[in-house]
């Protein structure tokens, strides 16, 4: 009886857990751990030095994707780059801003590509970097072309080409 106990209680106490994982049919939790197993690889391949991010931003058709706040973006940016801030990705803004092309290279880069640690690239914590969820999302919603810049540099590099529009 008491080993029969031990067996069903943790069911009993898992049970309300996973039902309230079900409520909301507009979240999708196990599908987000799929697509990130998925994107693993991917993102792994994609990883690019600053010299070979420079050389594909030159490219024609390339876009160099900031997803930072629009704030941040104001207060400085990698010339060239378009902001479409994390917070407001959906399928439409996307399209918007990437274009038709489905395929079109994108280039991504976050405050954590920078060692100045100052505003305004102020360091995230290394599991939330921007760049994680930035290309998870763009590989979920149908963008498979990414490419994230994999080096740490200082923003005042003159190779960086840094924007400063004193936002």
């Amino acid at each position: 009886m008491i080993r029969a106990l031990f067996i069903l209680l943790p069911l009993a106490v898992a049970t309300p857990v996973l039902a309230q994982s079900d409520r909301n049919p507009q979240i999708d939790y196990p599908g987000f751990r799929e697509l990130t197993m998925k994107v693993e690889a991917q993102r792994r391949d994609r990883l690019i030095d600053f010299a070979r991010f420079k050389a594909e931003a030159a490219r024609p058709g390339v876009l160099i994707l900031d997803a930072r706040s629009a704030d941040a973006y104001a207060r400085g940016h990698i010339a060239g780059a378009v902001n479409l801030p994390f917070t407001d990705f959906t399928a439409e803004s996307l399209a918007q801003a990437i274009g038709p092309d489905r395929d079109r290279p994108i280039l991504i880069y976050c405050n954590n590509n920078f060692r100045n640690d100052r505003p305004p690239v102020m360091l995230k914590s290394r599991p939330l970097a921007l760049n994680i969820q930035t290309f998870i999302n763009l590989v979920g919603y149908g963008y498979g072309n990414v490419w994230e810049l994999n080096d740490v540099i200082d923003f005042n590099d003159p190779q960086v080409g840094w924007v400063n529009t004193g936002g």
